[in-house]
């Protein structure tokens, strides 16, 4: 279905470039050229824009004053926010003032997909919609993975490939990534799909068991062996045997591991004959496997059998551009199941907050997190203090005992305390204050001034100089790329391309040169 976007970018080159993604993608594009005009031409065309793409950055009316001015008319149009870097508090401020999602520029044609498809679930859908959820089987596809990041796309389209073949796979990744969301996935869409799928967690079993459990054991095998135990390889016959922290496997199972994968028949304990099996094996681990072999905790010869086919998952704190999208859905998916009246909605400070939080547990704990928020909520919108122990646990808040959050100056240090739906940036780098003092130490202290000599008293090479000027716009006008490519008289183009060549990394742009 046609839908109509807008643009609101004050480069002429990339309205170009998004204009020419978004006809791509079958939709219309409307383009202006700073806020301020842009809300001219969304009052103009009301009810008829479906998603709006905005820069932060512009003369006149910048993205931060677009997104306040539709606040106030009530204008819940959703909003994707492009930013030229990935710095968790511009991305914090977007969310914060109803940011929809995030983009980070240069924006992929994939990416930009995903944000506009999921902009428009948003823009149509109902206010009882279902949202995905698991069947009772415990079978999951693809498309049950909701995903908004480059990373977690390419690790998708890799598991897509993966189940058209047998081939062995090792899903590498921390705990709580979702490995077995993604080994699931791959065997709904194998040939083997209404076989069985078979989970092991090689950790969280006794080693003397190990062994008995994997391959099965005959009655009277050994003390305690009162019957006959098939063995997990034997349940998944046909199917999908999916083993989690293989790392954990103790090295005499590893031997009989190797000959299951490379003869396809186990040794049940006690039996006088091997038995024939045919498994599709998925490994996943949260450890090195590389370095366990180095280390001799795991055999070299199955690592090269199991690590045909390897997907690294990425942890959820270097795919932020997901946590948008994960929360909308545990929202959606818990209220559904504890039949709560009426749908829920995420504020835009939590959900700031939630996009700020670093998540250790991943995945798991943020669903954990919306689970206990959606269960005790007592609105119809979750706020900041329905997730206390987020914010307690953010570098630089402090809560508040009674009055919830706030943000305090306290001397020349500030301590910084969270409002509730009222987050500041998180880890501010230059108050006020130290952006005068620092424009002042330029102008009036010549030896803060770049250096056009080297130390044998020869003329710098122009690159070096270069490389040291953009370092320093970098980090005086804090990394609005816009800013700096404006103040440096070159195209944000040509600044992202300058960025790549001198190897600076526009998510810490307050780094010193190496």
């Amino acid at each position: 279905m046609t839908s109509q976007i807008l643009v609101i970018d004050d480069d002429p080159v990339q309205r170009r470039l998004l204009t020419n993604m978004i006809e791509r993608l079958g939709h219309i594009a409307h383009l202006a050229d700073n806020g301020r005009s842009g809300l001219e031409l969304l009052e103009r065309k009301r009810g008829l824009i479906s998603v709006i793409l905005l820069d932060l950055m512009m003369p006149e009316m910048n993205g931060h004053g677009f997104l306040e001015a539709i606040a106030e008319r009530g204008i819940e149009t959703p909003v994707i926010v492009q930013t030229g870097q990935g710095g968790i508090e511009t991305v914090v401020m977007a969310m914060q003032a109803g940011a929809f999602d995030f983009v980070v520029k240069p924006v992929s044609p994939e990416r930009l997909s995903v944000a506009i498809t999921n902009a428009l679930k948003l823009e149509h859908r109902d206010s009882r919609g279902r949202a995905p959820k698991r069947s009772r089987s415990g079978s999951v596809g693809f498309d049950d993975i909701v995903s908004a990041s480059p990373a977690m796309i390419r690790v998708l389209d890799l598991a897509r490939r993966a189940a058209q073949s047998n081939i062995p796979i090792v899903l590498e990744g921390e705990s709580g990534v979702g490995k077995e969301m993604v080994a699931r996935a791959i065997q709904h869409a194998s040939e083997r799909a209404n076989k069985p799928f078979v989970t092991v967690n090689c950790g969280a079993i006794p080693h003397n068991l190990v062994e008995s459990i994997l391959f099965g054991h005959e009655k009277g095998a050994f003390t305690g062996a009162t019957e006959k135990h098939s063995g997990k390889f034997a349940d998944a016959d046909g199917g999908t045997l999916f083993l989690d922290e293989i790392g954990d496997l103790p090295l005499e199972v590893q031997v009989k591991l190797l000959r299951a994968v490379q003869q396809g028949e186990i040794e049940t304990i006690g039996a006088r004959h091997p038995q024939k099996v045919n498994v599709r094996l998925i490994s996943a681990t949260n450890k090195d496997l590389i370095n366990e072999v180095r280390e001799g905790r795991f055999r070299e010869d199955l690592y090269y059998r199991l690590n045909v086919f390897p997907i690294a998952m990425p942890a959820l704190r270097k795919r932020k551009e997901d946590i948008p999208v994960l929360v909308r859905t545990f929202v959606e998916r818990f209220a559904l199941e504890q039949r709560l009246a009426a749908s829920l909605s995420v504020s835009s400070g939590a959900m700031a907050l939630l996009t700020a939080y670093d998540w250790p547990g991943n995945i798991r704990q943020l669903e954990n997190a919306i689970f206990r928020a959606v269960v005790l909520a007592e609105g119809a919108e979750l706020s900041v203090k329905d997730f206390p122990q987020i914010a307690t646990q953010i570098p630089g808040y402090v809560v508040a005992e009674k009055s919830g959050f706030t943000w305090e100056e306290t001397g020349p240090s500030r301590t910084p305390v969270v409002e509730a739906d009222h987050l500041p940036p998180v880890y501010p780098h230059f108050s006020a204050a130290e952006r005068a003092e620092a424009r002042h130490a330029a102008e009036h202290h010549p030896e803060n001034a770049i250096a056009s000599v080297d130390d044998g008293g020869n003329v710098r090479k122009l690159a070096d100089v270069e490389e040291e000027l953009i370092r320093f716009a970098l980090k005086f006008y804090r990394g609005q790329m816009s800013q700096v490519a404006r103040k440096l008289g070159i195209g944000r183009s040509t600044l992202y391309r300058k960025l790549k060549d001198y190897g600076i990394n526009p998510d810490d742009p307050f780094s010193e040169a190496a």
